[in-house]
C-alpha cells in the first residue's frame, strides 16, 4: 500500500503570522516526522490571495491554520477550505468569542492591533498606503517615486508581494503587463527604485487562470486561460524584462515571503554597490 504523503501545515494570517506559526509548531512537535514543513503567509488581506494559497494546499497532504479576526475573510477560507476538502483550524475564533461572552462588548474585529503604534509602524502604513495606490498600474507615476517596481502577466504574484513588502517599509508599485498596452514610459527614465520581473510557469499559469475564472462563475475556455494566449504574454514579458535589464523571478515554486526574501537581498546588494 502506498504510504501516506507527510503533512504540511499553511498558516496563513491577516498580521505577521507569528501566533499562528506557534500554534502550528506546538501541534507539530507531537507527532515526530509525520509533518514536513509550516508554510506561513502573513498579511493575507484579499480572497485573491487566500485562492492562491488553497489552491496549492489542496494538492497536499495539508491543513490551514489560520489568525483571521475579519469575519467575511474568516467565512471564505472555511467555505473554500470546506470546498477543497482541506481541515481548517481558527484559531483566534474560540478565545475572541469568549472574551466577547464574558465582556458583552463586540470585538473591534481589526487586522494587527497587537502591533505597537511607534514609528515604524507608521511607516508600514505610508508603504502600505502607497502599495493599494499604485497597485496594477493604477497610476504609472508612482514609478518614479517607488522603491520598488514589480512587474509581470496577471497571476504571478504583483499585488501579495507589494503588500508583504509594504510590510517591511518598502514602497512597491506594480505593473500589470498586457502585449496590446505599451509599457508605461516612465520604465525607461532612470527611476530611482528597482525593477523586478516576474515571471510563472505557462503549466501552473494556465491552471491557476482556469481557477480563477471557475470562482467568478465564468467559462474556463475564456482566451484568459487560453495556453497560446499565455505563451504569448510571457513572450512579451520577457523581452520587456530583456530590454530593461532587470532581474527575473519564476514565482511558480516559491512562496511569498521566499519571493519577497529575493527581492529584499536583490535591493541591499544594489545598495551595498
Amino acid at each position: 500500500m502506498e504510504a501516506k504523503k507527510r503533512g504540511i501545515i499553511y498558516v496563513i494570517s491577516d498580521s505577521l503570522g507569528e501566533t499562528g506559526e506557534l500554534v502550528a509548531k506546538a501541534g507539530k512537535i507531537q507527532f515526530n516526522n509525520s509533518i514536513s514543513e509550516i508554510k506561513r503567509f502573513p498579511f493575507v488581506l484579499e480572497t485573491e490571495q487566500i485562492d492562491e494559497i488553497l489552491y496549492e494546499a489542496k494538492d497536499e497532504n495539508s491543513v490551514v491554520i489560520f489568525t483571521l479576526v475579519i469575519p467575511a475573510m474568516k467565512k471564505y477560507i472555511m467555505d473554500k477550505c470546506k470546498e477543497y476538502n482541506i481541515p481548517a483550524v481558527d484559531v483566534l475564533g474560540p478565545v475572541i468569542e469568549a472574551l466577547s461572552n464574558l465582556t458583552h462588548r463586540e470585538p473591534l474585529f481589526e487586522a494587527g492591533l497587537n502591533r505597537r503604534l511607534d514609528a515604524d509602524y507608521f511607516k508600514k502604513v505610508e508603504a502600505i498606503e502607497f502599495a493599494v495606490k499604485y497597485d496594477d498600474g493604477k497610476d504609472s507615476r508612482g514609478i518614479r517615486k517607488a522603491d520598488v517596481v514589480l512587474l509581470g502577466i496577471s497571476r504571478t504574484s504583483k499585488t501579495p508581494l507589494s503588500m508583504y513588502l509594504a510590510h517591511k517599509n518598502i514602497k512597491v508599485a506594480n505593473i500589470p503587463l498586457v502585449p496590446e498596452v505599451d509599457p508605461p514610459k516612465e520604465l525607461f527614465e532612470g527611476i530611482k527604485g528597482t525593477i523586478i520581473g516576474l515571471t510563472n510557469d505557462p503549466d501552473k499559469l494556465n491552471s491557476i487562470r482556469q481557477e480563477r475564472l471557475k470562482a467568478l462563475g465564468l467559462d474556463y475556455t475564456a482566451t484568459y486561460a487560453n495556453m497560446e494566449r499565455i505563451l504569448n504574454e510571457l513572450d512579451y514579458a520577457e523581452k520587456l524584462f530583456h530590454k530593461l535589464r532587470c532581474p527575473v523571478i519564476n514565482v511558480s515554486t516559491k512562496a511569498i515571503e521566499e519571493t519577497a526574501s529575493i527581492i529584499l537581498s536583490i535591493i541591499r546588494e544594489e545598495e551595498s554597490n
